[in-house]
């Protein structure tokens, strides 16, 4: 494992790239000028790898600002193209870790209907028919409960802008630490965090699976484990 400003590499060779976004970093650059995954990473390859100019790294998919864990990158044009097909026909499995208010007894298979509210960055759930509104499903399966929380591994069918946290606390188990849709206070992180990653290596076509856990704080209580 290497770590380069910040972000572990778990994984690379010529076509991918797999590393751990830390929390509070962004995926990708905008308006902000803060930090951000896919620039650290293309310095990186820049750097490591002696190669003049801007190095070539795509973006394959996203994980929201607060939220760490593992992502997939990719090295070559034709391996984006081919890891994007994977994303679109939900191929990819992106597996997280959460803790959530309240106890979950046994597993929720959530469907929802999600409408995004782009100039208030602002994800919720309703009525379906509505028009823009996407259907959003997921599946949460608690591992763990004390003191009031539980800590779920939540694996996702679809993939919409915070869909986890939105169906959650539209569930009636908001997210802890989560200050946008839940209760959370000043100075908490989101117990938020992509565990796993699977999907086909876009050239040998072997499956790669990575798993990284989150440690400290919140999920240190709740009886995660390296």
């Amino acid at each position: 494992m290497t770590e380069w400003m910040g972000v572990r590499i778990l994984y690379e060779d010529n076509h991918v790239i797999v590393a751990c976004k830390p929390p509070n970093m962004l995926s990708q650059a905008d308006r902000s000028g803060d930090g951000d995954i896919l620039s650290a990473l293309k310095e990186y390859i820049r750097e490591t790898k002696k190669k003049p100019g801007e190095a070539y790294l795509g973006l394959v998919h996203r994980l929201d600002r607060p939220v760490g864990g593992l992502m997939v990158f990719a090295r070559t044009s034709k391996a984006a193209a081919r890891l994007s097909a994977q994303l679109q026909k939900h191929d990819i499995g992106r597996e997280y870790l959460c803790v959530c208010e309240g106890e979950v007894p046994a597993q929720m298979d959530l469907t929802d209907w999600l409408l995004k509210d782009k100039q208030k960055n602002h994800v919720s759930a309703v009525p379906e028919g509505t028009p823009g509104a996407q259907k959003a499903i997921l599946h949460a399966t608690p591992l763990h409960s004390a003191d009031g929380l539980t800590l779920c591994a939540v694996r996702l069918q679809t993939g919409r802008n915070h869909q986890i946290r939105v169906q959650m606390a539209h569930a009636g188990h908001p997210l802890w630490g989560d200050n946008r849709y839940g209760r959370g206070k000043p100075g908490q992180q989101i117990a938020l965090w992509g565990y796993r990653l699977t999907f086909e290596h876009p050239v040998t076509h072997e499956i790669m699976q990575f798993e990284q856990k989150p440690t400290g704080g919140i999920w240190e209580q709740m009886q995660v484990r390296q």
